[in-house]
């Protein structure tokens, strides 16, 4: 395998392409909705609350990619994941700014002074004169 590091313009161009094709939610919502599933096109449209039209301009546009595949029966179109690295890159990504939030919250909290324990009378109660 090539170094990132290594990799040509070119290359590198077709691995921006393939993040722009994930940087939309709709279409970060169909991956997700497919999951291990294979649906259609309207099955798909129903489950993102979108029309079947936007839903299979999103498709085609991840078909491009060959991030799902699709398969045409009768006068329906299915829809599956075709490169499941997909899930493990999103699992990857989703991990990381799940981290990143802890570890502002953990970082604000620490500004947040506990509540202060009442201080305890060393004579029991009793007022000394």
């Amino acid at each position: 395998m090539i170094a990132f590091d290594q990799l040509p313009a070119a290359a590198l161009e077709q691995v921006a392409s393939y993040f722009r094709a994930l940087s939309e939610p709709m279409r970060l919502r169909i991956l997700n909705i497919i999951g291990t599933d294979e649906l259609s096109v309207g099955e798909i449209a129903l489950r993102v609350d979108s029309s079947a039209a936007n839903a299979s301009r999103h498709l085609v546009q991840m078909a491009q990619h060959g991030l799902v595949a699709r398969e045409s029966r009768g006068n329906s179109v299915y829809y599956r994941i075709a490169d499941p690295t997909v899930h493990e890159l999103c699992d990857l990504v989703c991990g990381s700014i799940v981290r990143r939030y802890d570890q502002a919250l953990n970082a604000r909290a620490a500004f947040i002074e506990p509540p202060a324990a009442a201080p305890a009378s060393a004579s029991g109660g009793h007022k000394r004169r």
